[in-house]
């Protein structure tokens, strides 16, 4: 989206001419109209709610309240009445809504002449994301939209550490984000499910402990800072003694091939059939996921269909993602 209003194009012109700019021309405040603000307008306009709004957008609630207060202190008037049941347009609400939404539709034809050199389905696009997220979830995601899109190519790196979007490590980042409020401010960020883990040990393993076996199990994890609450957790209890490794998949298979147990994402454990959750043990949040871009490098189209792609599939996934059952079909 453009971030201030640009009288270049002839429609935006009209529009800006015969509705927004006159009201701004009579308020207080004579900077430009921020189409971002108008943005928010028409978000809490069509949810309903500030509430609705700042999930639609991906923000937070103070941040909606902000950008409408800022809006109707250039406008110079109230656009919105607060009820029990939600945000209702005021008169002059209703009668900038159709201007806005006017402008909104020549706001995107504007942006395709302005970044149409780089509109073209075609040219590399790099993606990093947890090697998990890769190789047991999405791999075959990716598959599909290189099928869509041959001209497209292609860079995914699986890497748990953050790339710089802003150096243009990367055109799009997949994050499980613990705290949103973590977001650096200057990306813009797609919000997908929340993700869900739990403790899984060996089928067989499982079945011999059940059976009456009691050899010593361990706890299989990336770090020995501590000891983890879910290996207290459940029926079964670990030995003091852990059995560490740093790499994700030799966890799967230290797992599998009975040395304990470990903590795996539920779309991880949950498809392996050489695993089990461990009886008496709890889920637990990750975090959400979050398609992450930056600035410019959003608007262009090849970023835009697989965002808008993958956003699609993740939340396919949301009950995989938080232990459910679910169907790849």
């Amino acid at each position: 989206m453009i971030t201030a209003l640009l009288p270049t194009d002839e429609m935006l012109f009209d529009v800006v001419g015969h509705g927004l700019w006159k009201a701004h021309r009579a308020a207080p405040d004579r900077t430009m109209i921020d189409w971002d603000d108008v943005r928010y307008f028409l978000a809490v306009a069509r949810g309903g709610s500030v509430r609705a709004a700042a999930e639609r957008l991906g923000v937070n609630h103070s941040t909606v309240l902000r950008r409408i207060a800022q809006l109707e202190g250039r406008l110079g008037a109230h656009m919105f009445e607060k009820l029990p049941s939600g945000y209702r347009l005021t008169a002059a609400g209703e009668e900038i809504l159709e201007l806005a939404e006017q402008m909104e539709a020549s706001s995107h034809r504007l942006e395709t002449r302005v970044f149409g050199r780089d509109q073209s389905v075609r040219g590399l696009l790099r993606v990093t994301l947890a090697p998990f997220l890769a190789t047991h979830l999405l791999m075959p995601d990716f598959a599909d939209f290189a099928r869509l899109h041959p001209d497209i190519e292609m860079e995914i790196s699986p890497s748990g550490e953050r790339a710089n979007l802003t150096n243009r490590e990367a055109d799009i980042a997949i994050r499980v984000v613990p705290d949103r409020a973590t977001l650096p401010l200057n990306l813009h960020g797609l919000k997908g499910p929340e993700l869900f883990g739990g403790v899984y040990m060996a089928s067989d393993r499982l079945a011999t402990w059940h059976a009456g076996a009691r050899d010593p199990i361990r706890r299989i994890v990336i770090s020995l800072h501590g000891f983890p609450d879910w290996a207290r957790e459940g029926e079964i209890r670990t030995t003091k003694v852990p059995f560490r490794t740093p790499d994700a998949e030799a966890q799967i298979v230290a797992a599998r091939q009975g040395i304990g147990m470990t903590t795996l994402p539920c779309f991880v454990g949950d498809a392996d059939p050489l695993l089990e959750r461990v009886p008496g043990t709890d889920l637990h949040m990750y975090g959400t996921l979050w398609l992450l871009t930056q600035g410019e490098t959003r608007k262009t189209k090849r970023v835009r269909l697989f965002t808008e792609f993958v956003s699609r599939r993740l939340a396919a996934y949301a009950p995989l993602l938080a232990g459910l059952p679910i169907s790849r079909d």
